[in-house]
């Protein structure tokens, strides 16, 4: 499964952007998906995933409330919508995708990376 994450860029604190996870090549709705972030200096964290139906996700502590992720699998797409953006939101966010059924958070159990895309929040 290949993956291309688009949708990032420069917003202010208390804006949106949603970022979109484009995959190919493989059975996508075998995939729970998610969505990781890592700024600059710090190691990769996770941000939410998603059940291969859709039905059940997860997410990080820190966006709770804020981001919601969603899918279609009829068009192997996967998205993260990001309201009331923070500063601390700034990092390149990547998505993943796993063959395994059950949500995880940690991003080794994970097959497939897309390449990122920078989101970035003024203050």
């Amino acid at each position: 499964v290949q993956l291309q994450a688009s949708g990032g860029g420069l917003v202010q604190a208390g804006g949106s952007l949603r970022l979109s996870c484009a995959a190919s090549g493989g059975a996508f709705s075998m995939h729970a998906m998610g969505w990781f972030r890592q700024a600059p200096g710090k190691e990769r964290e996770f941000v939410a995933a998603i059940s291969r139906s859709g039905g059940n996700a997860d997410y990080a502590d820190s966006v709770k409330g804020r981001f919601t992720i969603s899918r279609d699998n009829d068009k192997k797409m996967v998205y993260l919508q990001m309201n009331n953006l923070e500063p601390e939101d700034t990092a390149v966010y990547y998505c993943a995708g796993r063959s395994g059924v059950a949500l995880t958070p940690h991003s080794r159990f994970y097959d497939y990376w897309g390449q990122g895309t920078q989101v970035t929040v003024s203050s």
